[in-house]
């Protein structure tokens, strides 16, 4: 038998995430792929498996403790085969690295309504890394996403760390609680107790952390939503025979996936829809991939894995992804890398119902589609009325980016490709 440490695999670009649930205990017995530690990031809740079968000798972390990748968190005592169990990729917590620092204490917890934070905090001056500020990364991103100098914001952690709770309350301005955002009043509290009986519910992990990104791109990003229609009554039929082949291979083929492919069709063709702006919001980068985030609802709210490569994958292949990674995702199972690269995304109501919607742009996206259900409407051809399924498009853009005339070319063209599947082997 051996002791080998299990450490914090790749969690992509994040660091110093929290530890906010301790699943073993000294003495547990696991098996390979066991979650041994949950972490939760700004985007995702993780959980950090176990390398190999063994039993748990101690767990050096703590609940409320913060982590980064090849961070210690279990000494686990295994068999034989273990040593090569943890040099498994990175979804295995890989063995035999440098012990990590040991992690700072969670004082970004202080409460914004008891902060001393400066409210004076004004834009912060282009692209500055603040390299004398004490904040952590993810707080100095924060401030420079918020254009916030951190130079000028009193801390209230440990040894005047600089919170994100600072942050938050340097650009509420002067007044704290009176505002919320830029300056926005916020909405007044009530006892709603006093009219009837009332029940609180916690909001789930993943509401409280999209909140405030959803916010945060509502204010940020000037939206304008158009729409459109596809006649997809042929397209519709094709999808039913792929389908009805596809359920007796285990997977199924829907509209998403022609959605998926006519996107990038349309992508190509007005590049703008596949850039974000620069940090300094004088230029676009325009992306030469094709990453598309797609919405799954899950019990916990709506997540958005990232499928990459779409415009190297079939029809088949796509759904067979979307299939296996919708269920990941129902089953909590996220990954950093699930949610991280999107160049457009897709929100698609059709399988519950309604007529149109305004999907938020993902920023820095500067584009999202949202799709409903398709309904049959009587069309003119030209010499009667005929039966169609028609599909309402309603894709939402950052108008600093993308005018009118551009998003009604754009929305065109991808109603165009549904309304002949001949252009998605273009």
């Amino acid at each position: 038998m051996s002791v080998m440490e299990v450490k914090v695999p790749d969690i992509g670009d994040y660091k110093d995430v929290p530890v906010i649930e301790i699943q073993v205990k000294p003495g547990d017995v696991v098996k390979a792929d066991d979650p041994l530690v949950t972490l939760e990031s700004d985007k995702a809740t993780m959980e950090v498996p176990a390398p190999a079968e063994g039993k748990v000798v101690e767990v050096l972390v703590k609940v409320g403790d913060k982590v980064s990748e090849g961070s210690l968190i279990i000494q686990l005592e295994s068999g034989a085969g273990a040593s090569a169990a943890a040099s498994t990729p990175a979804a295995q917590s890989p063995a035999g690295a440098a012990p990590a620092a040991k992690p700072a204490p969670a004082a970004e917890a202080a409460s914004p309504a008891t902060s001393p934070a400066s409210r004076g905090a004004l834009p912060a001056p282009g692209l500055a890394d603040f390299g004398n500020v004490h904040a952590s990364p993810a707080v100095r991103r924060l401030a420079r996403e918020l254009e916030l100098d951190l130079t000028r914001i009193k801390g209230t952690g440990e040894k005047g760390r600089i919170t994100k709770d600072d942050v938050k309350a340097a650009l509420r301005g002067p007044g704290g609680g009176a505002t919320s955002g830029a300056g926005i009043p916020e909405i007044p509290a009530q006892d709603f107790a006093k009219f009837g009986p009332v029940e609180v519910k916690p909001l789930s992990r993943i509401k409280k952390l999209s909140g405030p990104f959803l916010h945060r791109s509502w204010l940020n990003v000037p939206h304008v939503t158009h729409t459109d229609e596809a006649d997809i009554t042929e397209l519709e039929a094709y999808r039913k025979t792929l389908d009805n082949a596809a359920k007796e291979k285990g997977y199924r083929v829907t509209m998403l996936s022609f959605l998926m492919k006519a996107s990038v069709v349309a992508l190509r063709e007005h590049p703008e829809f596949n850039s974000s702006l620069n940090p300094a919001k004088d230029a676009l980068i325009y992306k030469k991939y094709y990453h598309l985030g797609v919405a799954v609802d899950t019990p916990d709210g709506l997540v958005v894995p990232v499928i990459q490569n779409v415009d190297h994958k079939g029809i088949l292949e796509l759904s067979q992804e979307l299939g296996s990674t919708s269920k990941r995702m129902r089953d909590g199972k996220i990954a950093p890398a699930d949610i991280q690269g999107a160049t457009f995304t897709i929100s698609s109501l059709g399988g519950i119902g309604g007529t149109n919607f305004t999907p938020i742009v993902n920023a820095p996206e500067v584009a999202i589609l949202g799709v409903v259900r398709a309904q049959m409407k009587p069309v003119w051809d030209g010499k009667a009325f005929q039966p169609r399924l028609m599909l309402p498009l309603c894709v939402s853009y950052d108008h600093r980016v993308i005018d009118g005339a551009l998003a009604a070319r754009f929305t065109r063209r991808l109603a165009s490709v549904l309304e002949d599947v001949r252009n998605l082997v273009l």
